[in-house]
């Protein structure tokens, strides 16, 4: 089930943002075999490892490296996250596997791309992010930076962009036939993300100064606001957004602010004067209160709630914007479909646990299988 069903997909075991492109491609019904450097015991919990069969493989050994092979050749995607040159130096890089596959799909996750000076050297998301101008400009007015956990980077600019590489490139497969390797690099993907503010520069209305405009803290109406609180209770926070005037005005009148203090709404040199306003206005009631008058309005207003409390919000709740699997609550697929919606997910698989069924499945006989797993090249 699901719009990518019969694609089929191997996954070279890695970190963080190759994986959460598997799990896209897998959530949306593409067949993911998952490649273990060694079997284990014990079921993972991590939940980007959930849709997919596992099979182990020792990849230091030739008869390893040709197993792999063998499911390449019958596959439409490989993804790795590896350092430039690794597969290469395993025997299993893009050369290789186009020349016995010409219509695979090889792709390739890295931060700082396949080449370039900064190629093969370590990194994580903030460095990644650091270097696009991204996280320059997150952060509040006279303060350092902010990073926004690892979701610029790694993800947004990471996994996202592997993922639409990997369409784009079955999309063209259509007409050409022919296969290629996908660069996604997360330094590429976040500098993408940064378009609109490229934008925004051009027209003289981005700064380098941190939370001077009003999509980084800079305005009173795109702007978190603590609430009211006892002493049995931590800190808690309303976000609002109104920036289009109709949608401000609505705030405004709905907190019964006095409009002389408020307009022009665009006045920047007003800005830090209405904040102090409105931050003195948001901690006379609670979180709740401030949600029976405000959520569900025009006047772009929500609740700030941690990963704890959002799975119980009404609307995530009518929406089963998160689902429980086996006891472990996480994140829906997503999006959805109106024809070909795919269905739930299953949990990980013990590393190894699909070996044999993998091998039967793209065709080994018994004798290979038995052969494969006395020699060690396929573990279970």
């Amino acid at each position: 089930m699901g719009p990518l069903a019969g694609l089929k997909v191997i996954e070279l075991m890695g970190l963080g943002p190759a994986p959460f492109c598997s799990m896209l491609l897998a959530d949306m019904g593409a067949e993911v075999i998952l490649v273990e450097r060694k079997a284990g015991d014990a079921k993972p919990v991590e939940v980007t490892r959930r849709n997919r069969r596992s099979i182990a493989l020792n990849l230091k050994q030739q008869q390893g490296i040709d197993t792999l092979l063998a499911l390449v050749d019958k596959a439409d995607v490989l993804i790795e996250g590896f350092r430039p040159g690794v597969t290469e130096r395993l025997g299993i890089g893009p050369e290789v596997c186009l020349e016995r596959n010409p219509g695979l799909i090889y792709g390739r996750m890295t931060g700082w791309g396949q080449e370039g000076p900064m190629a093969s050297a370590a990194g994580h998301d903030i460095n990644y992010i650091s270097l696009t101008g991204a996280l320059h400009a997150i952060g509040r007015k006279g303060d350092a930076p902010v990073p926004p956990l690892n979701l610029v980077g790694d993800y947004g600019g990471g996994s996202m962009y592997l993922a639409f590489g990997i369409l784009s490139a079955l999309y063209e497969r259509q007409q050409s036939g022919k296969g290629q390797v996908i660069d996604a690099a997360m330094v590429d993907g976040a500098a993408s993300l940064m378009t609109l503010f490229h934008d925004l520069r051009e027209m003289g209305s981005f700064t380098a100064e941190r939370g001077a405009h009003f999509l980084n803290t800079g305005a009173p109406h795109y702007e978190v606001y603590e609430t009211k609180t006892d002493a049995t209770v931590d800190k808690q926070y309303i976000s609002v957004g109104p920036l289009e005037p109709q949608f401000y005005d609505l705030l405004i009148d709905t907190l019964g602010l006095n409009r002389e203090d408020f307009y022009p709404q665009a006045d920047e040199s007003q800005w830090p004067r209405r904040k102090e306003i409105l931050a003195a206005v948001f901690l006379t009631r609670s979180r709740q209160e401030w949600c029976d008058l405000l959520e569900g309005s025009d006047a772009c207003f929500s609740p700030v709630l941690s990963m704890w409390e959002a799975p119980e919000h009404h609307h995530m709740k009518a929406r089963g914007t998160f689902i429980d699997i086996e006891g472990v609550q996480q994140p829906a697929p997503a999006p959805r479909f109106s024809r070909s919606q795919p269905a739930v997910p299953v949990p990980p698989r013990r590393p190894g646990e699909d070996s044999v069924q993998v091998l039967q499945d793209y065709g080994f006989d018994a004798e290979a299988i038995e052969q494969l797993l006395a020699s060690g090249a396929v573990m279970q």
